[in-house]
């Protein structure tokens, strides 16, 4: 299991994009992990899926409202992650109003997740292998901060535990 210190993998996240006007995408394109977080300072949480009840309500949410805290502390960008297809995390970044504040990445076979061993199977409830919910900071790629919720909670990954963390 990935670690503070630890790189992270190098493997390659999809971000649907869309353009003004005549709803035509540009997207879904690809987001190289190591190439995109060279000499940049990420604020990075991964959720168990797309429009799930605490990803939606909470967790979501609370790094859209932070966005300025954030960029204040000096974090680049902030990257939501999930197991899911580029297609649907489009979907979930219009509905949650991410634009220009959190980045919608998707893992959709997983690599991400298994490569940095913070895999959730939940294939007993019929949704396969999806990704732990937990948050991390990253700077030039390497992990500094790392909060794995136990199974079934929402307790360390949040928006506000980040923040105090990043400030800290």
């Amino acid at each position: 299991m990935i670690k503070v210190g630890d790189s992270l993998p190098d493997v390659t996240l999809s971000e649907y994009s869309e353009v003004e006007g005549n709803g035509c995408s540009i997207g879904p394109n690809p987001v190289p992990v190591a190439k995109s977080l060279a000499g940049k300072t990420i604020a990075l949480f991964a959720v168990p899926g797309a429009f799930t009840p605490t990803c939606s309500a909470k967790h979501v949410p609370g790094y859209v409202e932070h966005h300025a805290a954030f960029k204040a502390a000096g974090v680049d960008e902030i990257w939501c992650l999930a197991v899911n297809d580029p297609f649907v995390m489009g979907a979930w970044a219009r509905d949650q109003k991410t634009n220009g504040k959190v980045r919608m990445l998707a893992d959709g076979s997983a690599e991400f997740a298994k490569a940095t061993g913070l895999t959730l199977d939940l294939t007993a409830r019929g949704l396969g292998l999806r990704s732990n919910r937990y948050s991390m900071l990253i700077k030039d790629g390497k992990v500094q901060t790392l909060n794995i919720e136990a199974p079934g909670k929402f307790e360390v990954s949040d928006a506000a535990t980040l923040l105090a963390q990043v400030k800290g």
